[in-house]
């Protein structure tokens, strides 16, 4: 299976990115020549991941009969000192909140999105450590 996205130039440092239909613009900030016109492209790294991991768990966890009331991802990534910078320290945290919610469960279903079912993951892991956390809430 094949993915294709197109990302056009519209001036200076933006570029207008096409992901199955929805338009991002992506920029750089003012003081590398950029207009501030919308997120950087490493950042969106991790709103993949989170994206990615977040989706797997929650589909894990209603399967399980454990979904939350609350659930957020939070992903915190270190970058190298040198170029290329890249991430190459990753921490994932998930915070939940509810009466289904039970830590083994969640535990299970990190565990099954990590090692098995997100994609972002399994490509970041060859460049970067990923670790995670998870919160109950109250």
């Amino acid at each position: 299976m094949k993915t294709k996205i197109d990302c056009a130039w519209k001036q200076d440092m933006t570029f207008e990115a096409d992901v199955n239909g929805f338009k991002i613009m992506l920029d750089a900030d003012t003081a590398v020549g950029g207009g501030n016109n919308g997120p950087r492209p490493k950042p969106l790294t991790l709103v993949s991941l989170a994206g990615c991991t977040g989706m797997d768990v929650i589909s894990i966890l209603k399967k399980m009969r454990a979904e939350p009331e609350y659930f957020n991802v939070s992903v915190e990534g270190e970058l190298t000192e040198e170029h290329p910078k890249y991430y190459h320290k990753i921490h994932i945290i998930f915070e939940l909140k509810g009466k289904n919610v039970d830590i083994e469960k969640t535990e299970k279903a990190v565990s099954l999105s990590r090692e098995r079912y997100c994609g972002v993951s399994a490509l970041l892991g060859f460049g970067a450590e990923i670790t995670h956390e998870i919160r109950i809430l109250d």
